[in-house]
């Protein structure tokens, strides 16, 4: 799984939107966000461009961070 990090959230509320984002990407799939660590795993059917990745992010409101 691949994971990025994803600055601001701050209640489920955030973690729904990111979750729904995420998903919302053709090529992702088991998207898990988490609060406490701030940041979203997820995996690639078909490989997704990390600059995608994070535009959907800062679409949305939040920094996205570093893909691991």
């Amino acid at each position: 799984m691949k994971t990025v990090e994803v600055k601001g959230m701050s209640c489920p509320h955030c973690v729904a939107s990111v979750t729904k984002a995420l998903n919302g990407i053709e090529g992702l799939k088991n998207v898990s966000v988490s609060l406490e660590k701030a940041e979203a795993s997820y995996e690639e059917t078909t490989p997704v461009d990390e600059a995608k990745i994070k535009e959907v992010i800062s679409k949305i409101g939040f920094e996205p961070g570093a893909v691991k």
